[in-house]
């Protein structure tokens, strides 16, 4: 074995976003793209010599490759061991956890999330820090800029690791350890909720369904729903990782997760259903003919607490990102903690849950997560929600209707256009912002606006600021429409339209939301004009 030096020259656009570099497969399969930007991580990590990374992929397209290729890089800029999944398979929150758990300096993912994979599919890779959540901008901002200078890349000459075989290998003077992918999550996951109480009520009867979507949580959901939990087997759906996803779009929505939503709204359907994503972080929450907002299960989570052993000491605080509804703040209120208001990014809730100023954490992109780890966690949430309806014995709409009841229903929904062109998204964004300051105490349909403004946040544990997050249109009776374009995407632009208003009369509590909407719906076109722009009629995916 040797170690090689090889000579390259930066690729423009290699900035982080929200989470992590993505591009398609056949940007990351160039030579040299994928060694820049991993070197460019070991050229800003100060004192790694020596320290534990965590390593592991979801399995998609290019993971195998790309891990071989990471572990003899990190042999040859001195890292002394790394724990890699076995098969390379590690979900996002489980990276989180081992991290943790074994004091590791830090640790790479190499996932897109939601994002489609395959040959033409995309393709990603993020570094997490000590904390076990996503690098800060000052961390992401400085791979960026030596992404910019560098010339050179350090890697091993040597065979590659046998990903699929348990114990210890050595790569030079690297040693790698090939974990088993589940035990140490599972292990957490067991000291967080009652797994007796929700193995009972699932043996009376409970019918779930889990549609792990051929991504990387199917051996974590068939290990834990159908192992330690004892769901027949069955109840886990699409649960063999592969490649491309089964050619299908690894994101848990009413969209992308048709098959399940048809289960849950067909006759005879199972009690509860649930879906996760690509890497495993993000979750959807069904009951038989029933959905739940991503916004509405933070606050129902958050109101149910005590009922789960993991937090049945309380709350310190909510944190939710800013297009989340208002849900939370409701339910914060009440318990008589903060919930604080961050940009979107899982990153923003670190600095919160590192200084006990949080215990849950949600975004209205399918994302929930809490102090057990640094990222949001699609199993922990479904796991939350069985321990919650064994605990009650009660139907998931009964839950969600009863909180409606007690805390007025912040009525929601997201609009996505996808794939617009980059330059039109932008132009709308600008033009929208120089009409901000001419709307303040302007009527607009039935209501008047109260503050319109782009979202700014400042740290209040470290001070930091972060700017131009997202635009928010407010209104006095307290809905809301909000603007943002999305960093999660790798071909043209994505603009995400927030809509919310606030509904206390249980009467109303039952309208569908895009009828309840309708003159929000009506308002966002017309301020931002959107289909006179995009030339989008209407969004490509409706939450």
């Amino acid at each position: 074995m040797s170690f090689r030096t090889v000579s390259t020259t930066p690729f423009s656009g290699q900035k982080p976003g929200t989470s992590g570099l993505r591009k398609q497969v056949k940007v990351f399969q160039q030579p040299h793209y994928l060694e820049n930007f991993v070197q460019s991580i070991f050229d800003v990590l100060e004192g790694s010599a020596g320290q534990t990374l965590v390593v592991g992929g979801d399995g998609r397209y290019y993971n195998r490759e790309a891990i071989q290729i990471l572990l003899k890089m990190a042999a040859a800029n001195g890292i002394g061991r790394v724990l890699v999944g076995q098969g390379g398979i590690l979900s996002t929150p489980a990276v989180s956890c081992i991290i943790r758990k074994y004091g590791a300096y830090g640790g790479i993912i190499l996932s897109a999330s939601h994002n489609p994979g395959g040959p033409e599919g995309d393709f990603g890779i993020k570094y997490n820090i000590g904390n076990g959540g996503p690098a800060p901008e000052k961390v992401t901002e400085a791979i960026y800029a030596r992404t910019q200078q560098i010339e050179q890349y350090r890697i091993l000459e040597a065979p590659d690791v046998d990903l699929d075989r348990l114990g210890e290998q050595s790569l030079g003077s690297l040693k790698v350890r090939v974990i088993d992918s589940v035990t140490d999550y599972r292990e957490l996951m067991e000291h967080l909720f009652d797994f007796d109480l929700i193995h009972d009520y699932l043996a009376s009867g409970l019918r779930i369904a889990f549609d792990a979507m051929h991504a990387v949580t199917g051996p974590y959901a068939r290990a834990i729903l159908q192992g330690s939990l004892g769901a027949p087997a069955g109840s886990v759906i699409h649960g063999q990782p592969l490649p491309d996803f089964g050619g299908g779009h690894p994101d848990p929505n009413l969209v992308y997760a048709h098959e399940l939503v048809e289960l849950l709204f067909g006759e005879n359907g199972p009690d509860f259903g649930a879906a996760s994503d690509g890497d495993g972080d993000r979750n959807m929450i069904l009951g038989r003919k029933f959905y739940v907002t991503p916004s509405d299960s933070l606050a129902v989570l958050a109101a149910n607490a005590h009922w789960v052993p993991g937090y049945r000491e309380g709350l310190a605080g909510i944190a939710r990102s800013m297009p989340t509804s208002q849900a939370a703040d409701r339910v914060a209120a009440k318990l008589g903690i903060p919930c604080y208001e961050t940009p979107t990014g899982w990153k923003f809730f670190g600095n919160l849950l590192d200084a006990g100023k949080a215990t849950l954490c949600g975004e209205e992109s399918f994302g929930t997560g809490s102090n057990h780890v640094r990222e949001k966690d699609g199993l922990w949430a479904v796991l939350f929600w069985l321990n919650i309806l064994a605990a009650r014995r009660q139907t998931v709409q009964q839950i969600v209707q009863e909180h409606w009841h007690t805390y007025g229903r912040n009525v929601y929904s997201r609009h996505d256009y996808e794939g617009i062109d980059v330059v039109a998204a932008q132009d709308l964004v600008e033009n929208l912002r120089l009409t901000l300051p001419g709307l303040v105490g302007k009527p607009l349909g039935s209501q008047t606006v109260a503050y319109a403004d782009d979202f700014s946040y400042t740290d209040p544990i470290d001070g930091s600021t972060s700017s131009k997050q997202g635009i928010r249109i407010g209104f006095e009776n307290g809905s809301r429409i909000v603007y943002r374009l999305s960093g999660t995407g790798t071909q043209g632009a994505t603009l995400r339209v927030y809509l919310e208003q606030f509904e206390p009369d249980p009467a109303n509590h039952g309208l569908d939301p895009q009828t309840a909407l309708a003159e929000h719906i009506q308002l966002a076109d017309h301020l931002a004009q959107i289909r006179a722009r995009t030339g989008r009629q209407q969004p490509d995916v409706i939450t």
